[in-house]
């Protein structure tokens, strides 16, 4: 009588490594942070070659992604770049928005706000570079965004304000215009940090110096005073003609 042998109980199928390599991905991945890690790197790359020299490989490597997630996340390099430039115009209008000058004279907040603007180009160098590298390009990518038009009413109604209650309060001329200042100010910030490298070197001084900086902005602040307390100039008068 012949006995039948058992059967060894099946082994269970072992993974492969490339479907636990996959099976970590999926756990780990996060939408949110890897588009904010494209986002940053795209700044960094297009602040420091500009549009036509970024290149999308190069920002997916720094950002640790790849070329298939940064398309599938924002579309296009034209698409992203503007982006970028939503992005870092945002964080300043924002943080405009966020100073509150009611407890401050009239005077006192525009100079707020004017130092706060001043310590932004500071602080986010890349801001003065693409905006350098846009108007080289004549605001095309600028074109095609409709959030930053919007982005810049509030801060000029904030500006409104402040001058009607310096005028209110008979320390501020009468016919200053919101944009005309707004741009000033801006000029005031941002050229000396933006050509500064080429100014240090024709003037044999270093203009990124922290005195230097501070002494600017001072003399900033006088200029910004007389403008706005001054009378208005009279207009030049025409010659007659002989």
């Amino acid at each position: 009588m012949s006995t039948s042998k058992a059967t060894k109980p099946a082994k269970a199928p072992t993974k492969s490594p490339a479907s636990k390599t996959a099976r970590k991905t999926a756990v780990k991945r996060d939408p949110e942070k890897t588009q904010a890690r494209i986002l940053d790197a795209a700044t960094a790359e297009f602040a420091a070659k500009g549009y036509s020299g970024a290149r999308t490989e190069q920002i997916a490597k720094r950002a640790k992604s790849n070329i298939r997630m940064l398309y599938h996340y924002h579309g296009s390099k034209d698409a992203l770049y503007t982006r970028v430039l939503e992005d870092v115009l945002a964080r300043l209008r924002e943080q405009e928005l966020q100073l509150d000058f009611s407890n401050a004279t009239p005077l006192d907040g525009i100079l707020q706000l004017f130092d706060f603007i001043d310590g932004h180009f500071s602080t986010h160098p890349e801001l003065l570079q693409l905006l350098a590298f846009e108007n080289l390009n004549k605001a095309t990518h600028l074109r095609k965004s409709t959030r930053i038009p919007q982005q810049a009413s509030p801060v000029l109604d904030l500006i409104n304000t402040l001058l009607q209650r310096g005028q209110a309060e008979g320390v501020f001329r009468t016919g200053i215009d919101a944009l005309h200042l707004y741009v000033s100010m801006v000029s005031l910030a941002y050229y000396g940090k933006s050509h500064a490298h080429t100014l240090s070197r024709i003037f044999k001084q270093d203009l990124l110096a922290r005195d230097w900086q501070a002494a600017h902005r001072e003399q900033n602040h006088q200029m910004l005073a007389g403008f706005l307390s001054h009378p208005q100039p009279a207009k030049p008068t025409r010659r007659s003609k002989p």
